[in-house]
C-alpha cells in the first residue's frame, strides 16, 4: 500500500453477476464508510473495460464490493494481481474454490468439518426425477444470495421446475430443518454468531428487503453451539486460503444439539449493504463501519 497520507481507494462493485444490485448497494454504503474515515474514494461500476479505467485511476488499494460470479470466484482477483493493485479479501484459489461448492464441500470434509450431503447433477435429470429423496434443496454449485434456490418439501407431488436460467449442472443438497447462523471471520478472528430469524426460505428477497428478515446478534444458542460455529467458521476460513473478511453459514437442528449444525458455505465477499450480517456482527465487537471498513483497506495486499 502507498504511504500517502490519504490512499486512494478504489471501490468496485456492481458487475454483470446475478447479485449487480445487492452488489452495488455494497459498494455504497462502503464507499462512504471509506469517506469518513478519510480516504480519498473512487467508484467504479465493474465491466470489461474495469483494466483500463483502474489504469486510469491508478488506485493505492482496490476495496472488491463484487458479489457472485467474476467478482467472487478468482476471475477479478486475477486480474488485480496481474495489474499489481493490492485489494481486499480473498485471492485467486480461496475465491474459486469458495465459489465452487461441491469443491468446497470435499475440502471442509478433509478438515474434518460437518457438511451436507449433496450430488450434482444434470439440470434434465434433476426436472425429471427426483435424484435424491425428499426433503431436499437445489441450487447452482457456484452463485450465491439464495440466487436459483429451490426447496423440494418432503411432500412434493414431483420434481422441482427449474428456471431457463439454471446451469446445466446443479447441486442438490439433503435439506437441513432448523436455524440459519452464519458467522463473520475477520483475519484470524471469528466475531461472532448470528440467528436469522424468517418466516419462510431465507431466500433473496428475505435477505435484501428491509423487514424481509430478523438478526439476533449474537444469537440466543447454548454455548456449546456458539463455540462450534466460531470454530467451524475460523477452520474453514482456513482449510480453503481465505483471507481478510469471509463468512460463514450454517444449519442448527437444535433437535439434535451439535450433531444437528452443519456447515453450508463460505461466501468469501460478504454483504455489506444495510440489511447485510457481517457489518452487524462488526458493531456488535465494537467496530463502526468506517473501521471495519478500514481495517479491510489496510489489510489488503496482492498474492494473496
Amino acid at each position: 500500500m502507498s504511504a500517502k497520507t490519504s490512499p486512494k481507494v478504489a471501490v468496485i462493485m456492481g458487475g454483470p453477476s446475478a447479485e449487480r444490485e445487492v452488489s452495488l448497494s455494497s459498494g455504497r454504503e462502503c464507499a462512504d464508510a471509506l469517506r469518513g474515515e478519510g480516504f480519498e474514494v473512487v467508484e467504479l461500476d465493474a465491466d470489461r473495460s474495469l483494466a483500463v479505467r483502474l489504469a486510469d485511476v491508478m488506485p493505492d488499494v482496490v476495496f472488491n464490493a463484487l458479489h457472485g460470479r467474476w467478482g467472487e470466484d478468482g476471475c477479478v482477483q486475477g486480474l488485480l494481481e496481474w495489474l499489481g493493485i493490492p485489494y481486499t479479501h480473498s485471492g485467486v484459489l480461496a475465491s474459486a474454490l469458495a465459489m465452487d461448492k461441491e469443491r468446497s464441500k470435499i475440502t471442509f470434509r478433509r478438515a474434518g468439518l460437518p457438511v451436507v450431503e449433496s450430488v450434482l447433477a444434470r439440470k434434465s435429470d434433476v426436472a425429471a426425477r427426483h435424484v435424491m429423496a425428499p426433503p431436499y434443496v437445489v441450487k447452482p454449485n457456484n452463485e450465491g444470495s439464495s440466487v436459483g434456490v429451490y426447496l423440494v418439501h418432503e411432500a412434493a407431488n414431483g420434481p422441482p421446475k427449474l428456471s431457463g436460467d439454471m446451469p446445466q449442472t446443479v447441486m442438490v443438497e439433503t435439506y437441513v430443518p432448523g436455524r440459519e447462523l452464519t458467522t463473520t471471520v475477520m483475519g484470524d478472528r471469528a466475531l461472532e454468531v448470528t440467528d436469522i430469524i424468517t418466516d419462510g426460505w431465507y431466500d433473496y428477497d428475505a435477505k435484501y428487503t428491509p423487514g424481509g428478515s430478523r438478526h439476533e446478534v449474537p444469537a440466543n444458542i447454548p454455548a456449546e453451539i456458539r463455540a462450534a460455529c466460531l470454530d467451524y467458521a475460523l477452520r474453514a476460513h482456513k482449510a480453503l486460503g481465505c483471507r481478510g473478511v469471509s463468512r460463514t453459514d450454517f444449519r442448527w437442528d437444535e433437535t439434535r444439539g451439535l450433531d444437528g449444525l452443519v456447515l453450508l458455505e463460505v461466501n468469501t465477499q460478504p454483504g455489506m449493504a444495510p440489511t447485510s450480517l457481517s457489518p452487524e456482527q462488526a458493531r456488535a465487537v465494537g467496530m463502526t463501519l468506517g473501521q471495519f471498513c478500514r481495517w479491510m483497506v489496510e489489510d489488503a495486499s496482492c498474492n494473496r
